[in-house]
């Protein structure tokens, strides 16, 4: 029976320390949580900013569902495309110093999108082996010839692309890679792409949010200064022009070579992603990304909360600090254990355990402490890597990381 097949692979990973299984959280997302039952301190959320049950993204959401209803009814291209959607795009374009964006439901469905709207048989994609498994499946089902390059080996991407003569070529990477909580070398894989005329896509999952002037990003990790993000009145009633025009000096990444996708889940506390790029790029993936015109538009409503989500992440210098000062506040505390932190200087850090049960067992004895974090083991990162995967966000406390901090202590004991 194929039922027995199934099991049988379900026991094997078991055996292994791979069996993936859910937790039901009894509450909004929040540093303290209620899981299966239990309260637990949670180091597990990409909540960076802390935004994801904040009052006044609940009231936008309430107003934009008492205005706009609940589903969006039809896909952008039939009936489903509001002026919710619409502003928010030229808000988010406005943001991150694009001329255009479009919205996608997931960041997983804007990455397999955007790579098979651009590029496919006769062309070639290159891409980080670290790269999110939306980039690497995207490539796959792209058709386009895949070339991979070790971790941020910008001189392997050099021969690669040296090599390749013929065809559209299209670089992707993370830009904060989601299981290490390093970065990409964006200034010197826009140097390779201007080049070697390809494309740079820049997944900024991690990023967008936390890094950069005002939150904008890790494009703005490399940017002079810009005026004060405004929303300038969006509201979800009428259409508005972009807050600021571009600007172009030197050494910023405001290239139009770059193909910049961000989501909305994680620091923007809400839902979706979004593309932002050249008009021809977006005007591309509106009549050929599959997983743009192939799919029911997100709830309008929404669109009104990560319009409020901009506003909070424009001002939210002070959560980025104590963000900050929570990163260090662990790395020093951690110092000296038998599991090492990877080097980041991000909300993501990886602490390295190597075995795979052994990473379950002190994820299990933390959770026995009243502290969850996740173990995170092949094939999400490489054989022998597996990893506490610690995520801090500016809604937890000084307190909340010291106690961390004193568990893990404790358990090395």
């Amino acid at each position: 029976m194929p039922f027995t097949e199934l099991q049988n692979d379900l026991n094997e990973r078991a055996a292994q320390g791979l069996l993936r299984q859910r937790r039901t959280l009894d509450g909004p997302q929040a540093p303290h949580i209620v899981v299966d039952g239990k309260p637990y301190l949670s180091f597990c959320s990409n909540d960076y900013l802390g935004l994801a049950n904040h009052p006044r993204l609940i009231a936008a959401l309430q107003q934009g569902t008492r205005q706009w209803g609940v589903g969006a009814g039809a896909a952008h291209l039939v009936s489903g495309h509001s002026a919710a959607h619409h502003q928010l795009e030229q808000a988010l374009a406005a943001f991150v110093n694009k001329p255009a964006a479009l919205l996608f439901s997931t960041g997983y469905m804007a990455n397999l999108g955007t790579v098979q709207a651009l590029v496919g048989k006769g062309d070639t994609v290159f891409a980080d082996k670290l790269n999110h498994a939306s980039l690497n499946d995207a490539m796959l089902l792209s058709r386009a010839e895949a070339k991979r390059y070790r971790h941020n080996d910008i001189a392997q991407l050099a021969a690669l692309l040296e090599q390749t003569k013929t065809g559209r070529k299209l670089v992707i990477t993370d830009a904060v890679f989601s299981m290490d909580g390093d970065l990409a070398p964006l200034p010197e894989l826009l140097a390779l792409c201007e080049q070697h005329d390809a494309w740079l896509l820049v997944d900024d999952a991690h990023g967008f949010g936390v890094l950069g002037e005002q939150g904008r990003g890790s494009l703005f990790n490399f940017k002079s200064p810009l005026p004060p993000f405004d929303k300038g009145g969006v509201s979800t009633r009428a259409p508005v022009s972009p807050p600021f025009s571009r600007r172009g000096a030197g050494g910023d990444l405001n290239s139009p070579r770059i193909i910049y996708m961000a989501t909305l889940g994680k620091a923007a506390g809400v839902f979706g992603a979004f593309v932002a790029a050249e008009q021809t790029v977006t005007d591309t993936l509106i009549n050929h990304a599959r997983s743009y015109v192939y799919t029911t538009a997100t709830p309008p409503a929404l669109s009104s909360a990560v319009l409020e989500s901009l506003d909070l992440i424009g001002q939210g210098d002070a959560l980025r600090e104590h963000l900050r000062k929570l990163i260090v506040q662990l790395r020093n505390g951690l110092a000296g254990l038998p599991w090492k932190l990877m080097q980041s200087d991000t909300a993501i850090q990886p602490l390295l355990v190597g075995d795979n049960q052994q990473a379950l067992e002190l994820s299990a004895k933390l959770r026995e402490r009243g502290i969850w974090v996740a173990a995170i083991r092949p094939p999400t990162v490489p054989q022998g890597t597996a990893r506490l995967r610690i995520t801090l966000s500016a809604a937890h406390s000084a307190a909340d990381v010291a106690r961390l901090i004193e568990a893990l202590h404790e358990l090395a004991q």
